[in-house]
């Protein structure tokens, strides 16, 4: 079976200067074909070239206007170059002429290559394109619904890209396991973002270091690398960081100090009884809270995850849920974001007498270190939290186990040790 050929043609051509008695030397190609359309267009490429003296072929007319007046196409040597009065604006045509046959040799070859040598030069063509410029491409498709807490991780990384590229473009055709170890280490001491001074935590450096890893393996499968570099490199090592959480004594606490945003204070106790996260608190529906006889059941998407989660809840978690409104209100209305929430919410846990740093996050730890301290199994913990990984739930067993220990050792006796009779 024979082999369609496109015969793309390209041709130098003049267009006339609105204002000025001058043209411009263009270069059109015609029928290019693109992939995304499958259509024939005309492409048309400014040379960047001024002439004034065209010489025009009398014989040859190019249009005619409705009052008779006629124009002419330039005239062409046997080579087909336009011919100029002006030895400047024969020079210039002769520049055009070479582009002509730089371009219309492209055309003609890609209409020779067979399927795979198109995609090499495919390929060839994508090692040019800038890797950040892709990657904060890949930012905005691919997480435009996810928290906010992940558009800012990948933005972030995006901007440590730059800065450690010193602004360059960073090609494909650069990237390899030299340069991944290179920006591996920079993260190690890389600046923190925002107004705040210093470099980042390890632990961050590991998150940004997957971030990073991630569009790696989504350049791997979009075809822009050849081999999966992600999977070669080793993360960054997490530190164990300390979780925050409340005890008992301390909720109650929370429970008879009033709070000058009660809003605020319904959610925190309600993610210390339910686990939930505040997005997914704030966003909460009452179509989503589920009565059936004495049982009580949320059905909600995570908005981290995005795992549909089926979560029974008790009788206090629904108190705090107030008086049931139509299916679609939020449960709980007005509830800040977490850039406001930080304020009132301190001013709160002191008014409480708890001096230690307690986030609004703190309370989901809360509800899973209580929960495996009172014997809950860890995997049912792990499934009320929606971790997609046991080995997640398995940092709050930790705290249970460092409490157990300390437990152990605190019933102490007045025992000689040396003495053979106890």
């Amino acid at each position: 079976m024979k082999k369609q050929l496109v015969k793309t043609k390209c041709t130098v051509k003049l267009r006339k200067s609105e204002y000025h008695d001058e043209w411009y030397l263009i270069l059109e190609s015609y029928p290019v074909f693109k992939s995304e359309t499958g259509k024939p267009q005309r492409i048309i490429e400014t040379l960047n070239r001024i002439i004034t003296s065209p010489i025009w072929d009398k014989t040859r007319t190019a249009r005619t206007s409705p009052d008779g007046s006629k124009t002419f196409k330039p005239k062409r040597d046997a080579n087909g170059i336009i011919q100029c009065k002006s030895e400047l604006d024969q020079e210039a045509c002769i520049y055009a002429d070479g582009v002509r046959k730089l371009r219309q040799r492209e055309y003609d070859n890609l209409d020779l290559y067979t399927e795979k040598e198109a995609e090499i030069a495919e390929q060839n063509q994508r090692q040019q394109l800038d890797f950040i410029e892709y990657f904060l491409k890949v930012s905005k498709v691919r997480h435009c619904n996810s928290s906010q807490s992940i558009i800012v991780n990948w933005t972030r990384v995006g901007e440590l890209l730059i800065i450690f590229y010193k602004n360059h473009p960073l090609l494909f055709s650069q990237i390899n396991l030299r340069l991944v170890e290179e920006f591996r280490r920079f993260l190690l001491t890389a600046p923190c973002g925002g107004n705040k001074k210093g470099t980042i935590s390890q632990n961050t450096a590991a998150t940004y270091f997957s971030i990073f890893k991630a569009g790696l393996k989504q350049a791997f499968i979009d075809g822009y690398l050849s081999i999966d570099i992600s999977a070669k490199v080793k993360g960054i090592q997490e530190r164990e960081s300390r979780r925050e959480h409340l005890t008992i004594e301390e909720l109650n606490k929370l429970v008879d100090t009033p709070c000058d945003r009660p809003i605020l204070k319904q959610a925190a106790l309600f993610s210390a009884l339910t686990g939930m996260r505040h997005c997914d608190i704030q966003k909460l529906t009452w179509k989503e809270i589920q009565l059936n006889g004495e049982q009580i059941r949320i059905n909600f998407t995570q908005k981290k995850t995005k795992g549909v989660e089926y979560m029974p809840i008790s009788q206090q978690a629904f108190q705090l849920c107030g008086t049931p409104r139509e299916s679609g209100q939020l449960v709980f209305e007005d509830l800040p974001n977490p850039s406001w929430i930080s304020a009132p919410l301190k001013r709160w846990i002191k008014a409480a007498g708890i001096t230690r740093n307690i986030t609004f996050h703190c309370f989901r730890h809360t509800y899973a270190t209580l929960q495996l301290a009172g014997g809950t199994d860890i995997y049912t913990v792990s499934k009320m939290l929606g971790h997609t990984d046991v080995k997640t739930t398995q940092v709050y067993a930790k705290v249970v186990d460092e409490k157990k220990q300390k437990a152990a050792s605190a019933i102490k006796l007045n025992i000689n040790t040396d003495s053979p009779e106890i």
